[in-house]
């Protein structure tokens, strides 16, 4: 005994998909790719961007560290310590020259108002760079006194 089948299941069963379901899978195929993209681009300019920042907090640090093997007297000799200077950065795999750091570095004198302002001194550190077409500054700033550390080194 043969069961017949109805005529609407009969009929042979497509196996393509439709001109509009081939488009709307292109387009949400592309949004993936474009967003992907877009992430991993920002993901690297983070990252050089945090490379290029941490190189000036280095150098920054290392201008104020010098300033601990320097006795009072040439802190504040003029022209002893150099109030402008340059550092580069060249990161491995850049082809385009790296960074040229630019700072400059000035000891000013305590403000005023304390009885110790005399034996102090503040020093202001700033330094600038171009990434890009941005420019980026960074500032630091410390006090170093007469009787401070640099009178225990050595």
């Amino acid at each position: 005994m043969r069961i017949q089948l109805p005529a609407v299941l009969r009929t042979p069963v497509r196996g393509a998909f439709t001109f509009i379901e081939v488009l709307m899978a292109a387009g949400v195929v592309g949004t993936v790719f474009i967003s992907l993209y877009a992430g991993v681009s920002g993901g690297f300019s983070m990252v050089a961007n945090a490379r290029e920042d941490l190189r000036a907090t280095q150098i920054m640090l290392e201008k104020l560290e010098t300033l601990r093997l320097y006795n009072w007297n040439q802190i504040n000799s003029n022209g002893f310590i150099p109030t402008n200077f340059t550092a580069s950065f060249y990161p491995v795999g850049n082809t385009n020259g790296g960074v040229i750091y630019s700072g400059t570095l000035n000891i000013t004198n305590f403000p005023a108002g304390t009885s110790y302002a005399t034996n102090m001194r503040l020093v202001l550190l700033s330094v600038t760079w171009t990434s890009g077409q941005v420019t980026h500054r960074r500032y630091m700033q410390t006090s170093v006194a007469r009787y401070g550390l640099q009178n225990y080194i050595y």
